[in-house]
Parts: structure tokens; sequence; C-alpha cells
């Protein structure tokens, strides 16, 4: 049956340091529109964890609500994982963080969790500088919910439903670098050749790395506002008749060399232009990466590679001094220590 995953397994698949396959870092089978860019993005995690040797056990996904946020659910399926209310995975993820800092918290978002409803959420997680790796793949729609505009679409642009977009659109790149993560970068989910050392970069790095994902939606992209719609390309698929039929599309793949501009054509036709950073970018200075976002903006192209490292960077638990056993290594005493040390903790801000 189609709906299960099959538990076949080649002998002679390779191994890591760990003796795993890529096999070991799958998760469930895949409930997302055949064809959808979240797909792609987690068989890069995938890869990515499998060359970084990373203990599955070791690692706790988390995610909000949303096409983006059920991805969890398809990798690490031996990892530790929470599904969270829609915009509060921040909350949840600096939790589970104090208690047990020893884990690589790995945390799916979308344009909506992140962009909207968790707006606030997402910026407070940046400027305390928690150490985790933060993926939001962005489409630009509510996919989940029949294809509202989301708060990152391009002003002007309109969905499937006709509806325009009237305001300017957040770019969650720009947002990070002003807010004071110390990676940062974007990525496109056909171009795994650029975005699986990104992944590993950012699973790599110490405090807070966000990656911004364009993950096109194949189906509500394919709207009569576009004038090169999969209707108007395709003229023998109609679908004034079947209001939500999905077809079944080939995964928008790409690969361009450093400094190249490649034009990405989409599942309905229309074209999505990507300019990758040049080999010589200096990715140490935040300010210039905003500027270099914007002017790229401003000429049609979307700007992807990594914007900003800051290697030295202190996380949440340097700069406030946190103990370095997780809590559920602590005894009794030193959890809950009783009045006296409250009252002494209490008489110290009188």
């Amino acid at each position: 049956m189609s709906f299960i995953k099959s538990t076949f397994r080649h002998p002679r698949l390779p191994v890591n340091d760990l003796g795993l396959t890529y096999r070991d870092y799958e998760g469930a089978l895949s409930t997302l529109c055949a064809g959808c860019g979240h797909d792609s993005i987690t068989a890069a995690i995938i890869q990515a964890c499998h060359e970084l040797s990373i203990q599955p056990s070791e690692v706790a996904k988390l995610s909000g609500i949303g096409c983006s946020s059920k991805a969890p659910n398809y990798f690490l399926n031996k990892a530790h994982g929470f599904n969270t209310v829609h915009g509060r995975m921040p909350s949840i993820a600096t939790g589970a963080n104090l208690a047990n800092q020893e884990l690589l918290y790995l945390a799916m978002s979308g344009d909506g969790d992140s962009a909207s409803i968790g707006f606030g959420q997402f910026a407070h997680v940046v400027r305390r500088q928690l150490n985790m790796v933060y993926m939001v793949a962005n489409n630009g729609v509510y996919g989940l919910t029949k294809g509202q505009l989301a708060a990152t679409a391009d002003k002007g642009v309109k969905n499937k439903a006709g509806d325009l977009s009237l305001f300017n659109d957040i770019d969650l790149c720009v947002m990070a670098l002003q807010l004071g993560a110390s990676f940062v970068a974007r990525s496109f989910s056909g171009d795994k050749h650029q975005l699986v050392p990104l992944l590993k970069a950012a699973m790599s790095h110490k405090g807070f790395a966000f990656i911004d994902i364009v993950s096109p939606c194949v189906t509500f992209n394919n709207h009569a506002g576009s004038t090169r719609s999969y209707d108007y390309v395709h003229d023998h698929v109609t679908t004034a008749a079947v209001a939500d039929f999905v077809p079944v599309k080939t995964e928008i793949t790409s690969h361009s060399n450093s400094g190249e501009c490649d034009d990405v054509c989409l599942h309905d036709g229309s074209i999505m232009r990507i300019q990758k950073l040049t080999q010589d970018y200096d990715s140490s200075n935040a300010s210039q990466a905003i500027i270099d976002i914007e002017q790229n903006k401003q000429a049609g192209k979307i700007l992807t590679g990594l914007f900003y490292l800051e290697p030295t960077a202190s996380d949440f638990h340097e700069i406030n001094d946190t103990n370095n056993t997780p809590l559920n290594q602590l005894s009794q005493d030193v959890l809950c220590p009783g009045n006296r040390v409250l009252s002494g903790i209490n008489d110290s801000f009188r």
C-alpha cells in the first residue's frame, strides 16, 4: 500500500562514522503534495545529518503549525520532537534548551508561523541568541489553509483566489540580521548543492543560526492572476471544473555556480530569478548583507547563500551564565533549594 513506507534497506548503502545509513535518518512517509519543495528540504536535512554523523537521539526537532511544520515528522524518526501551537515554537524551544543544552535543536517553521502570528516570538528568540538551527520553508502563501497571501509575499502579487498583496513583504533574513543572529543564510529548496552545505554549517554553528529556504507551493501558485499560469503554459489541462485537484508535478531543481543568476520556472510558468553570492563575498558585515539583499530585491532577484557569520558569538547560556548540567540530571535539593535561598534572592532585589 502506498501509504506504508518500505522497510527495505539495500545492503550496500554507505554508512557514516556511527555506522548509520541515510535511511536511519528518515521519518514517516510524507503526506505533502507531490513535488512540494518542503520534501526537498527534508531530504537535504537527512543528508546533512547523515554526513555529519549526528546521533538522531541527540536531536530535538520542533515546529509550529502549517505545511512546513509537518515536515519534522518526515525526518529523524528517532529524535525527540515537539509540534507546538501556531507561532509558539520559539517558546517551547527556549524552555527545552534551558532544560538540556546538550541536544541539537532543529526548528522547522513557515512564513505564517514566523512572519505573522509568530513574528514576535521569532524576534525574541533571535535577539536572545538561543543555540539552535531555525529554518523557514518560505512559499509566500498559507498552503495548509488554501493559499491566502503570507506576510512574506511580494507586494503586487496575486494568490490563486485573485487577492492582491497590498503591503510590503517581511524579509526574515533582514530581520534576523537586524536582531543579532550570528548565522544568516538563504537558499532554494531545489538547490541541494547549496542547501546541504548551509545546513551542515548551521548545525555546526554555536549560536542562533537562521536559514530562509524558498520553497515553491505546487498547489497555490497555479492561479488565474498569473499571466504565465499552469493553464496558460499547458493548455491541455483544465482546472475550471475541478476546484481542488492537485496535479502531480515534477520537483523543481536548480543548480548554478557561485556568482551566477539562475531563472527558475515555477509550476505556474512564472519565473523566479535566483542570484548566488560570489565566492569572495564578505560574510562578516551584517549591515552590508542587508543592503545586498534589498538591492537584489529591487532588481527582481532573490539573493541566496551565507549572508552573515559570527564565528565567536556567545549564545543564550553564556550570556545568562546558566548551569551546564541538564535539569533532569540535577538533584531535588538543587532544583528546589527551599525558602531560605528564595528569600535571599528576593532580598537582593530590595
